[in-house]
């Protein structure tokens, strides 16, 4: 299964911020739950101020107990 295009535009942006060094990790605030989350970020300017542009926040527990991988014998395995 392919990967849908909005999600593959947005990979590509996260490692463009990451090669050039402008990733962060802030410490946000869940918008429905008001958990403190911790958010990979990318850091950009805009006329002088910077644009932060959130992908994600990370796992609070054990991230190999929260995902299940794809099974690559299920034809579901990503293409890059």
């Amino acid at each position: 299964m392919a990967i849908p295009e909005p999600y593959r535009r947005n990979f590509e942006t996260l490692l463009r911020a990451a090669a050039d060094g402008n990733l962060a990790l802030l410490e946000c605030t869940d918008a429905r739950t008001g958990v403190p989350r911790y958010v990979v970020t990318a850091v950009g300017r805009d006329e002088g101020d910077y644009v932060m542009t959130p992908f994600g926040h990370l796992c609070d527990g054990n991230p190999f107990e929260d995902y299940i991988p794809p099974d690559p014998g299920d034809g579901t395995q990503p293409r890059a």
